[in-house]
């Protein structure tokens, strides 16, 4: 059965890690072809897309414009695993515009920039902060399938690391075509990841370094 994100004057049922994303359609700023529309991810899971969401506190501030700008460098290779990347405020479409065309940090910012004015998306991803009407700073990802395959929810004053981003897309990416295999910390593209079984209990070490 489907689901979609409910108005934000009705109960909030929050996302839950590794169940499936409620759809949800939100106004857009495409900064790549310098127009306004819409995204939905419905439109995304019939395309076969992974999603990344990248809620933000506000437009015209000052770690923000550093996050996106970090994330505009990482975006040609997220584009290239089959990922739409889509930063979301509380902002208006026409906020992101004006920011976008205004901050130099975001001259090379060529994703979407959504637009959730009521809080409606923000809240049900658990990223809304009443007492501000902004939003936490709040990366997940969403699988071709979409499940919710990873969360992240940082306070205002610490910015995030793209870096980190790309290896837990990686991990993603590898894991939905090996489902029963696992990836150990810090793991990266390329190297040995784990089979759980009753064989591996006490014997990561070894597995690791065979």
């Amino acid at each position: 059965m489907g689901c979609d994100v409910k108005p934000h004057h009705e109960p909030v049922e929050h996302v839950k890690i590794g169940k499936k994303v409620c759809d949800f359609t939100m106004e857009t700023y495409d900064p790549k072809e310098g127009s306004f529309g819409t995204v939905s991810l419905k439109e995304l899971n019939k395309a076969g897309k992974w999603v990344v969401l990248f809620f933000y506190p506000a437009d015209f501030t000052f770690v923000c414009p550093t996050e996106l700008a970090d994330l505009a460098e990482k975006y040609a290779t997220l584009e290239q695993m089959g990922c739409e990347v889509i930063a979301v405020s509380t902002d208006t479409k026409f906020s992101h515009l004006a920011w976008r065309n205004s901050e130099k940090l975001l001259e090379n910012v060529r994703y979407i920039m959504a637009a959730d004015p009521n809080g409606a998306v923000s809240r049900y991803f658990g990223v809304y902060d009443c007492h501000t009407g902004l939003d936490l700073r709040g990366t997940f990802i969403i699988n071709p399938e979409g499940i919710l395959v990873s969360s992240e929810i940082n306070f205002y004053n610490v910015g995030r690391n793209s870096d980190e981003l790309l290896r837990k897309m990686e991990a993603n990416v590898y894991l939905l075509d090996h489902p029963a295999e696992a990836c150990p910390a810090k793991w990266t593209k390329g190297e040995k990841t784990l089979t759980p079984s009753e064989k591996l209990v006490g014997k990561v070490y070894e597995s690791l370094n065979e």
